[in-house]
């Protein structure tokens, strides 16, 4: 059968048309990437920028003005967006903190919420629904948004406080745990397939871990050639990151398993590869690559899936899961460090407030699940808007509020929760590593006397002693 040419020529415009769209609606969601920020430092970030982003996408999408769609390849961006939001995710995270007293209790805290989760939701719908579709929403529910909350800790001055070393480890398994639920009980395959085919994938991980270990202890030099290489055109730690980026989704995607486990599992990897002077350089370079188009972009086209209509016509609907992700997860955390020891070195009810709100702010993996729920058909559009929508509001509450706790403060709180000596001395050591140019396998560590003297001669002095004293005791 022949094909006419007019056939051929209405195909060819028809898929011009359609790379047109594609380049229209990059642009409407690069000036929305772009504008964000500038609003939220107008309003002096009181409105985090992923909030905007969200809002933006929900304007510019087909529910409103419908300016952009999600034609061609910007849904494969958006998978690499949330690929790379995972992966920085996981490489601020500690591995051997988990170990740990506190990563013991974090993690038992976890499932209290994810149960309490199930619970709730079949208990409003009267049992009377699909128990993979409770299983959403508890993930929903129990989740952390740990890497929308990183920039937000930094701007709030908790970061490096008790508070924020709290914050990152209750968000490393609010977010990891979701994702083996999500692996495990929202997989195409039976729960007794999917764990199997996890610790297939989990031994996988484990060799790319070693493989690059190994290499650079048997070839001499190699580790010294990649970091010379970091500062040129062949940025090679950045490539490092997105082939372990690229190989581990790949596993996921062949797994039939959800694709942010492999990012997280890389960003993980990335962090054991680093070394520990070159974490700050190699994090501010991570988030240089993704926050500046790829993970913006994720969030603008997961606002363009919010449907305005289903959720003005149902503020009670956001209210409730608002106030449900607030008891789902928040509570049990400030119940568990009221009660028991576990070992966050908290000590005052306003820290163990700002962690509970710290914790509960969830987002990326609401936005994640909603979208495995719905493409299975476990869960209808109107209630994954609402529930983005609701994430979207924990994170534009929930650090305001935990913000607003610690300015209200009294000064022993204050102090308290403010570095210590040492923590201090890291802080300006990561600050001045960050100013020096990876030419070598190491960076240069800054001397001491150098950090005495920013901070003042005075404390500076005492610094000194207090590190002198460290070092004999190590010694």
């Amino acid at each position: 059968m022949l094909i006419s040419s007019e056939t051929i020529l209405l195909a060819s415009e028809h898929s011009a048309l359609a790379e047109s769209a594609q380049y229209v609606s990059i642009f409407w969601i690069t000036l929305a990437a772009f504008i964000s920020p500038l609003l939220s430092r107008l309003l002096r970030k009181r409105i985090p920028d992923v909030v905007f982003l969200l809002l933006f996408g929900m304007l510019i999408g087909p529910n409103v003005l419908n300016l952009a769609g999600t034609q061609g390849g910007i849904p494969l961006l958006k998978e690499l967006g949330l690929g790379m939001l995972f992966l920085i995710a996981g490489f601020e995270i500690n591995a051997q903190s988990l170990r740990s007293r506190q990563g013991g209790s974090a993690v038992l805290t976890w499932f209290v919420c994810f149960s309490l989760g199930l619970l709730g939701a079949a208990s409003i719908t009267g049992f009377a629904m699909n128990v993979y579709t409770y299983v959403a929403i508890a993930v929903a529910l129990s989740s952390t948004a740990l890497g929308t909350l990183l920039p937000m800790l930094k701007s709030n001055g908790a970061a490096g406080t008790r508070v924020g070393n709290a914050v990152l480890l209750q968000g490393a398994v609010g977010e990891l745990f979701p994702i083996f639920a999500m692996s495990l009980l929202l997989s195409s395959h039976s729960p007794g397939a999917a764990l199997l085919i996890l610790l297939a994938f989990m031994a996988i991980a484990i060799i790319t871990a070693l493989v690059p270990h190994h290499l650079f202890t048997r070839i001499p030099g190699l580790r010294a050639l990649i970091a010379a290489e970091a500062n040129t055109t062949g940025q090679t730690v950045l490539r490092l990151a997105m082939l372990l980026l690229g190989a581990l989704t790949m596993c996921t995607a062949l797994f039939n398993l959800d694709a942010v486990l492999g990012a997280f599992a890389a960003g993980i990897i990335l962090r054991s590869l680093t070394p520990g002077s070159a974490l700050h350089l190699v994090t501010r370079r991570l988030e240089t690559a993704g926050f500046s188009f790829l993970i913006p972009l994720f969030f603008v086209v997961s606002g363009m899936g919010i449907n305005p209509a289903a959720v003005t016509a149902n503020p009670l609907g956001l209210i409730a899961v608002v106030i449900g992700i607030l008891l789902v997860r928040g509570l049990p955390v400030f119940v568990a460090e009221m009660f028991f020891n576990t070992g966050s070195g908290l000590e005052t009810k306003n820290e163990r407030a700002q962690l509970a709100l710290y914790s509960a702010a969830g987002l990326p993996i609401i936005v994640a699940v909603t979208s495995v729920a719905t493409a299975s058909d476990l869960m209808k559009d109107q209630t994954a808007s609402l529930l983005v929508a609701g994430g979207a509001m924990t994170v534009l509450l929930f650090p305001l509020w935990a913000a607003a706790i610690n300015r209200l403060l009294p000064a022993q709180a204050a102090s308290a929760s403010a570095p210590s000596r040492r923590e201090q001395i890291a802080a300006l050591k990561a600050k001045k590593n960050s100013e020096v140019k990876l030419s070598t396998g190491m960076i240069p560590v800054v001397e001491l006397k150098s950090a005495a003297s920013e901070i003042g001669s005075r404390d500076g002095s005492q610094l000194l002693e207090d590190s002198a004293e460290s070092q004999k005791s190590t010694s």
